[in-house]
């Protein structure tokens, strides 16, 4: 009836509030501002991942948040024309329902362009449409959403560390070359709740990093938009997702404000000790079996109290890395090749790689210690080792095998407390061995602990990628079997090391 009342007076109907559209297609008219857009994709398992358009976020003359999408057959046509924070008008389109999981709006219904929609951008700026809304919510009220997978709401909070920094010595987190991880991991502290960890990913940890190392001064509040929260280790975690955004310091209104209140609350910032914020869980050798056996292929980091019960070997107690980024050296026809650095003439430099069989109260398994946790085990470098044994047998270094240090077969017994980190590898591997990456103490092993009632989550849809260390995972995850070295101390043919 409007519209036919539309057409007979001359006059045209005002564009539709999202709150008053249905489901279904319309031809009738929407206005809005565009805040946000980004690629959509679905994730295919073993194969490539499927670019499947384009979702946009809009906000109408009331403030209501609706989500949009182009489809990638539609993409082309439109994708260049979009611009955030720009007034759009959207003539005849299709309301379908939401998807059920992760929403980023209001509205439930997403606003779908079609070959027949008309999207055009409006000269004149609206007023009365909002430039900005953001829907921040508080720490018990991710603690109420956690591992639901439903609305993604903004978090704001003042920053405690940035990839385990503290900013009283501001890191800098870009690089010349442009090699950095796809991840930036953020401690932040939210007015109503202990610190949290936050994950930024891809497009997100690039803003990020790129906002951090602009800002003249170190930024102090982060507000980070649509992050999905999950529990990691029984710690509740947020991760950023492809629509989200982050804003530093006075980059908008909820981070200006934020900043003002830390101002007349300057305590805030000592509630919380950053050398605790950073404590992994720990588990024992049982529950990061159950934790593997539950969970998607992600990685982790978690404490282990083991006693060594035995020193394992394969071809090898040690391996040739490069100096820059601990990666397993390729040996050329003249020289050494790092496969990471792409440097075909590499510094070498020896890093243990040594099996340990290890027990607790509950379970034996296989502890992998690699790079800096061996020298943490024996005080000593692996160069340092097998500098020793040339020495006192003189000849040929490279000719030389040398065999497992004493000073490994003496560490059996002893109880300590690892650091662990578990990769994707572990998740498939018929095998429990485990990468130690720090020795963090002495330990006593702790009353037997009754079985995992609950089972422990990882964050996040995307794959994470491992960081400095990837490296040295990749000798990790060439282990095979070995003989014990209380039985058996076959040596290792060294290579020769260059520069």
């Amino acid at each position: 009836m409007s519209k036919e009342i539309a057409i007979r007076t001359g006059k045209s109907s005002p564009p539709l509030l999202f709150r008053q559209v249905s489901p279904g297609p319309s031809d009738s008219t929407l206005q809005f501002r565009l805040l946000h857009f980004w690629n959509a994709r679905k994730n295919v398992k073993g194969g490539p991942e499927i670019l499947l358009g384009v979702e946009i976020l809009m906000i109408d003359a009331e403030g209501t948040l609706a989500q949009g999408f182009i489809g990638q057959n539609r993409r082309s046509q439109y994708e260049k024309e979009l611009e955030r924070g720009r007034i759009y008008t959207l003539t005849t389109f299709y309301a379908s329902n939401s998807k059920v999981m992760y929403h980023v709006a209001d509205q439930r219904l997403v606003i779908c362009i079609s070959h027949d929609s008309a999207l055009s951008k409006d000269e004149e700026d609206v007023e009365s449409i909002l430039t900005e809304r953001f829907r921040v919510h508080s720490f018990s009220d991710f603690e109420a959403n956690c591992d639901l997978r439903g609305d993604l709401h903004d978090v704001v909070g003042h920053l405690k560390l940035v990839d385990g920094q503290a900013l009283h010595q501001r890191p800098v987190l870009c690089t010349n070359d442009g090699s950095v991880s796809r991840k930036v991991t953020v401690h932040l502290q939210l007015k109503d709740g202990p610190v949290v960890n936050v994950y930024l990913w891809d497009e997100a940890a690039e803003s990020f990093r790129l906002k951090f190392d602009a800002s003249a001064t170190t930024p102090t509040v982060l507000l980070v938009t649509t992050v999905n929260p999950k529990r990691l280790g029984g710690k509740l975690c947020l991760s950023s997702m492809s629509s989200s955004r982050v804003f530093l310091d006075e980059d908008v209104d909820p981070t200006s404000e934020y900043l003002t209140w830390l101002s007349a609350n300057p305590s805030a910032t000592s509630l919380v000790n950053p050398v605790e914020v950073v404590k992994a869980e720990t588990l024992t050798i049982s529950e990061i079996a159950a934790f593997l056996k539950r969970e998607p292929a992600k990685v982790a980091y978690f404490d282990c109290i083991a006693t060594i019960d035995d020193v394992k070997l394969g071809a090898e107690w040690y391996y040739i890395a490069c100096k820059d980024c601990q990666t397993k050296l390729n040996r050329g026809p003249t020289t050494l090749l790092c496969p990471k650095c792409r440097n075909e003439d590499a510094t070498a430099l020896a890093n243990y790689r040594v099996e340990l069989s290890v027990y607790d109260n509950e379970e034996q398994c296989t502890f992998i210690i690699l790079g800096d946790a061996g020298k943490e085990l024996t005080g000593r470098k692996a160069s340092e080792l097998i500098d020793a044994y040339v020495q006192e047998n003189g000849g040929d270094e490279a000719a030389l095998e040398v065999p497992l240090p004493q000073c490994f077969i003496d560490t059996i017994g002893q109880t300590k407390k690892f650091r662990i980190k578990v990769s994707p590898y572990n998740f498939t591997s018929t095998r429990l061995s485990l990468t130690a990456t720090k020795i963090i103490s002495p330990a006593v092993l702790p009353p037997k602990n009754t079985p995992l009632s609950t089972p422990l989550s990882l964050l996040g849809a995307q794959n994470h990628r491992p960081g400095a260390e990837v490296g040295i995972l990749e000798v990790a995850e060439s282990s095979g079997s070995g003989t014990s070295a209380t039985d058996d101390q076959k040596g290792a043919k060294r290579f020769k090391r260059s520069g």
